[in-house]
């Protein structure tokens, strides 16, 4: 029989209580702790470089993604994928073995990961380019020279003279290069391996990069050369060796730039830093191994990375149509929508068997060497390693609602509420505190438990040697529980992390912002979580429409520039609701819903309106954004004047009355108000325009004079209710015969 260990492996339970259906809340995946897991898109990289056993990628944002390993070989932690905050204004990045380099646009180098690399030499400015070695750093001058710090131990920090004319650096294991700016590379320091050896010719490149024992050369045609170490075949450039813009070497990797923006790697992969991270969106779930983990996508199939030296990575063809996923010791399960399960990775135990029939399953968990499957009908069935018990779940089998899978130990969550525990037992973990009522979650840890109350509380029993049973307070508010060998998590109603237990990887410290998330995963010291973005609403423009009517105008309204980072790129599908209201304006605090979508077309009367558009995503996260319309009237109403008589020949200085009338019509009024201007006549004289209280209008006929005839100018207005006006006048005429005046 084995001895038990507390820190083995493992574990993540998948809990499901009745049968599961892929969750509509998407989001990204936030990984911390021992391993830096997730990432952002494998396009939209300017520039890449290759550590020992991580990799680094500068964003077009001036931002760094950081992947792979987070400490050593040995598991000293060094945080070398911890991109420092304010995560922008880099234009450039530089990956040692243990450490990281980035050069900020004001010609400063920001250092992190192994304390022993972080002292950049004073002055910390004028620099245009960094390069990482193993243990030793370099950075070049905007003069052409080159500073270097660090390990000195074979001469790789002792720059050859003259040191000058160089346009950039780059740092090995225990050499160094320099490339000159007319195209010709020097290299000292160890030759162990060649590494030193330029191949001929030595002229026409334009970038240089060494990795642990190899070098990268970029020709201005777009090959790259590579010499040095190729045990792992870092200098065998895939197919075809052309398009490059940019690259890198790591340890025993190595990392070319394409000018299309796609990246390639090639060589050791131990610690997956060859797979470059995918599109981060679209994630339901994820479940944390030993040394991988998995993710399951809203599409329902399954991304995988991390440790694959047992195919513990590799899903099985078709990768479609799962519902749950789970992880053990270099194993990986997951359950299909059709209730069967697929196993994948280690199986010494048997652990990837899964017993006939393969059918009726609604959750899968995954322990140290053993699997567990919970039947549509309440039962588990356990298949594996078995040598304390773990499989034996306990009679009656019936009842249970949720499952969790320890290192050795079984948790299994009754209908009343109630949870059984079963198998290896040495630190407690199998004993119940009372009162053993009210559970409605459970999460198994290496030697630990934890169960979830109705209440919102947490209660843990077993191993507690780095306080991993030590619920913080206050208890209350948690949704969601996570179990890992040595450390515990709590999801609380608010979308915050609440986590403790062992630290050594930093897996108990939850990144900023600690908000949005809705799913967490504990593995062997490091932590996963859904996190979820909140959308940004926006309503677009203000705007300043013409009325065109009487009841104003039609308006269009485009949300689409709102955003949510956990949408599809150039989409907006984690946005469920675009609903757009306008603010009363006799009470502030009431809001008038307009419709909904993402564009909108109404009609809004007249005057100034206040529009927000609120924005609700998957997970139920909102923004708003107000927008102002101001629908006007700038046209003045369409007005003709016309009267009658247009001509005086009655008596001579005779009054006259003059009928008017009138066309008016206005796009937004539908009775424009009409009054008399004025009434000017050519030849002016006393009494002879008369307007009458009524509105009548008299005018006198004066046929004697000096000219051809008397000219009346009678001119009216219309003005519409947004004060627009509109003149017209019409002419009265009384011809004259030509008799003198009296």
């Amino acid at each position: 029989m084995k001895k038990p260990a507390l820190i083995v492996s493992i574990l993540i339970a998948v809990l499901l209580i009745a049968a599961p259906q892929v969750t509509a809340k998407t989001g990204k995946i936030v990984g911390w702790g021992k391993y830096a897991v997730g990432g952002d898109l494998s396009k939209g990289f300017v520039a890449v470089s290759a550590g020992g056993i991580h990799s680094l990628g500068l964003k077009a944002d001036g931002s760094i993604v950081a992947w792979g390993a987070n400490c050593d070989e040995r598991d000293s932690y060094y945080g070398q994928c911890n991109v420092p905050s304010l995560n922008s204004g880099f234009v450039a990045v530089a990956a040692g073995w243990y450490h990281s380099l980035g050069l900020k646009a004001d010609g400063s180098i920001v250092a992190w990961g192994n304390s022993s690399q972080r002292n950049v030499p004073s002055p910390n400015m004028g620099f245009v380019a960094v390069a990482a070695g193993v243990r030793h750093s370099l950075g070049l001058k905007v003069d052409g020279s080159i500073a270097a710090w660090g390990d000195n131990h074979s001469g790789l920090c002792n720059v050859p003279s003259p040191n000058t004319g160089f346009i950039a650096v780059a740092g090995g294991r225990n050499h160094s290069l320099g490339l000159k700016a007319d195209g010709y590379i020097i290299a000292w320091g160890n030759n162990d391996y060649g590494q030193c050896n330029v191949p001929s010719p030595n002229t026409g490149f334009v970038a240089i990069t060494a990795g642990y024992d190899h070098n990268l050369a970029l020709k201005a045609d777009g090959s790259i050369v590579a010499w040095g170490g190729n045990y792992t075949g870092q200098c065998n450039i895939p197919s075809p060796n052309t398009g490059f813009i940019a690259v890198a070497g790591g340890g025993a990797h190595s990392v070319g730039l394409r000018g299309d923006g796609s990246v390639v790697a090639w060589g050791n992969n131990y610690s997956n830093q060859c797979n470059i991270p995918l599109s981060n969106t679209g994630f339901v779930a994820v479940a944390g191994g030993e040394h991988h983990s998995l993710s399951l996508k809203v599409d329902g199939s399954i991304a995988a990375w991390g440790d694959n030296h047992l195919g513990q990575c590799n899903v099985p063809s078709p990768n479609s149509g799962f519902i749950a996923i789970a992880t053990g010791e270099s194993r990986s399960l997951g359950l299909k929508e059709n209730g069967s399960i697929v196993a994948w990775g280690y199986n010494d135990y048997g652990q990837c068997n899964v017993p006939l029939p393969n059918t009726d399953f609604v959750a899968v968990a995954a322990g140290g060497g053993y699997s567990l499957g919970l039947k549509t009908d309440g039962s588990i069935v356990a298949w594996g390693d078995n040598d304390f018990g773990q499989c034996n779940v306990p009679s009656p089998n019936t009842g249970f609602t949720a499952i969790a899978a320890g290192d050795y130990h079984s948790l299994g969550l009754k209908q009343d509420g109630s949870i059984m525990a079963w198998g290896y037992n040495d630190y407690g973990q199998c004993n119940l505190p009372p009162p053993n009522t009210g559970f409605t979650a459970v999460a198994a840890g290496g030697g630990h438990s934890l169960g979830l109350k109705q209440d919102g509380s947490i209660v843990a029993w077993g191993s507690n040697y780095a306080g991993n049973c030590n619920v913080p307070l206050p208890n209350t508010g948690f949704t969601a529980i996570a179990a890992g060998a040595g450390h515990s998590l709590g999801l609380k109603q608010d979308g915050s992390i609440v986590a403790w237990g062992d630290n050594y990887y930093r897996q108990c410290n939850v990144p900023s912002p600690n908000t949005g998330f809705f799913a967490i995963a504990a593995g062997s010291g490091y932590t996963l979580a859904l996190q979820n973005t909140a959308p940004v609403a926006n309503a677009g423009p203000d705007q300043t429409i013409e009325a065109n009517a009487p009841w104003g105008a039609k308006v269009h309204l485009d949300g689409s520039n709102s955003s949510d980072e956990d949408s599809t790129p150039g989409t907006n599908d984690d946005i469920n609701d675009f609903n757009w209201y306008e603010i009363d304006p006799c009470d502030p605090n009431a809001n008038v819903l307009l419709g909904s979508g993402q564009i909108l077309d109404c009609n809004l009367p007249l005057g100034i309106h206040t529009i927000i558009l609120e924005v609700t995503d998957k997970n139920g996260a909102s923004d708003s954004n107000e927008v102002t319309i101001i629908v006007q009237d700038t046209t003045p109403p369409q007005f003709t004047l016309s009267v009658t008589p247009t001509i005086l020949w009655p008596l001579n200085k005779a009054m006259v009355k003059i009928t008017l009338s009138w066309t008016v019509s206005d796009l937004c009024d539908t009775d424009p108000t009409v009054s008399l201007v004025n009434i000017q006549a050519s030849e002016p004289a006393n009494g002879d325009i008369r307007v009458n209280p009524n509105g009548s209008i008299y005018l006198k006929a004066w046929r004697t004079g000096n000219t051809g005839s008397r000219i009346y100018t009678v001119t009216f207005k219309a003005v519409d209710d947004s004060g627009n006006t509109a003149q017209s006048s019409a002419i009265v005429t009384v011809p004259h015969d030509q008799r003198p005046s009296k």
